[in-house]
């Protein structure tokens, strides 16, 4: 039987494939390394960002604000938070409303970014003190990790090391990873040698990245800091090592509400080691963010710009965490629906199809794409393609940030 040509824009009339088969959830999403980024997530509509910190640093507040949830307990004493709950959130993007209105969408789906309140750590958890086991395993899951660091004075909230020292807060749960790492690497390393030593090729392979992560963190350095160094394939063996210090960092500080405008010296602290690390910071009250999430958008809207505040922090935030991944959104648009998919910079047509399903990748015969500077300035796709602004894409395709897609491929 000949293949039969189908397309996919947003469900357009000639998409056949079964819907609920094409947005399937369980499809995997193709692990990515573009620019040096470990791609550990599974979920084809966004990405997961764990949320550590010591404990009373504030990081449930800001969980429970930034999903708008109560699920995780931010009571005032050290390991509320056992189990790692999962919020998701909306990406918010206005670029989407543009094209909905043009399109004359009936819905506007954004992606997503999960986020992971995971256990407060101390010092020794490496070894399994306090909530230790729980959360070096937890961790292990996530595609980045965003460390919440407790930028504020208050009397009324213990600090687990009796002082407010932030950049001292973010070496003790990197060196805790780090150890982590260490103890786990020294003993496959030796397994791994004695096996490369017999000429097995998977070993031999691994050995030599393996030796180089080893040789890191023996200096005190996370493995992250080799990741710009290495090839695809080296970047593969690396991630199937599942190593702590191999996710990408981004610091939040936690400030009170009359340092969240300009920040303090404590921030600076953190914004100064992040900027030596390569890593990305944020300054986000919990407080505020924790008030706006009551409020109905337009009143939060006048709630900020009271505060002097363009934003709420929930945007800083996932702006970061697309810096520091690497992320960029394209579009599907058609009447019933404008919709938003993540996918990492670098990524080419086929495996952009494939984040929405495993069979537009398979299939794929060409994408139909147009900037979204050019969708907006011409009115649409059918203004699009009188002024030759729709352009017919290959396999090499390399993906832009705001590109319409229509997608068309064999089944």
């Amino acid at each position: 039987m000949r293949p039969e040509e189908h397309a996919f824009n947003g469900l357009d009339p000639l998409f056949t494939v079964n819907r609920a088969c094409a947005l399937d959830r369980g499809a995997p999403f193709p692990h990515s390394h573009a620019n040096g980024i470990l791609r550990y997530g599974r979920d084809p509509m966004g990405f997961k960002c764990g949320i550590v910190g010591l404990p009373n640093v504030g990081k449930s507040t800001l969980f429970n604000a930034l999903t708008k949830t109560a699920a995780a307990q931010a009571a005032n004493y050290p390991f509320c938070t056992i189990e790692p709950n999962t919020g998701e959130v909306a990406v918010p993007d206005p670029r989407m409303r543009k094209l909905a209105d043009i399109a004359k969408s009936k819905e506007i789906i954004p992606t997503r970014i999960s986020f992971v309140d995971i256990a407060g750590l101390v010092r020794g958890a490496s070894k399994g003190e306090g909530l230790g086991n729980q959360f070096l395993a937890n961790i292990r899951e996530v595609d980045a990790v965003v460390h919440v660091l407790r930028c504020f004075e208050d009397d009324d909230i213990t600090h687990v090391e009796g002082r407010i020292n932030p950049v001292a807060d973010a070496e003790t749960i990197e060196t805790e990873l780090m150890l982590a790492d260490l103890d786990s690497l020294e003993r496959r390393t030796e397994q791994t040698r004695k096996r490369a030593g017999g000429k097995d090729k998977d070993s031999m392979a691994q050995l030599p990245i393996m030796e180089a992560s080893l040789k890191l963190l023996q200096d005190g350095k996370p493995v992250r800091t080799l990741l710009s160094t290495l090839d695809a394939e080296e970047l593969r063996i690396l991630q199937g090592l599942n190593l702590l210090t191999a996710h990408p960092v981004l610091y939040v500080c936690n400030v009170a509400e009359s340092d969240a405008v300009d920040g303090n010296e404590h921030t600076r602290a953190v914004a100064e080691m992040a900027k030596a690390q390569g890593a990305e910071s944020v300054v986000i009250s919990a407080a505020i963010e924790s008030e706006v999430a009551q409020l109905p958008e337009e009143e939060a809207k006048e709630f900020l710009s009271a505060l002097g505040l363009e934003e709420a922090g929930l945007d800083r935030l996932i702006r970061a965490g697309y810096k520091l991944l690497d992320l960029i959104t394209y579009f599907t648009v058609g009447p019933k629906e404008t919709r938003a998919w993540t996918i990492q910079r670098g990524t080419k047509a086929p495996q952009a199809a494939g984040v929405i399903h495993t069979d537009f990748e398979r299939g794929f015969i060409r994408a139909n794409t147009i900037a979204f500077e050019d969708y907006i300035a011409l009115g649409g796709e059918v203004g699009a393609k009188e002024a030759g602004k729709a352009r017919d894409e290959g396999k090499e395709y390399v993906v832009q940030d705001g590109d319409v897609i229509h997608f068309r491929f064999n089944t």
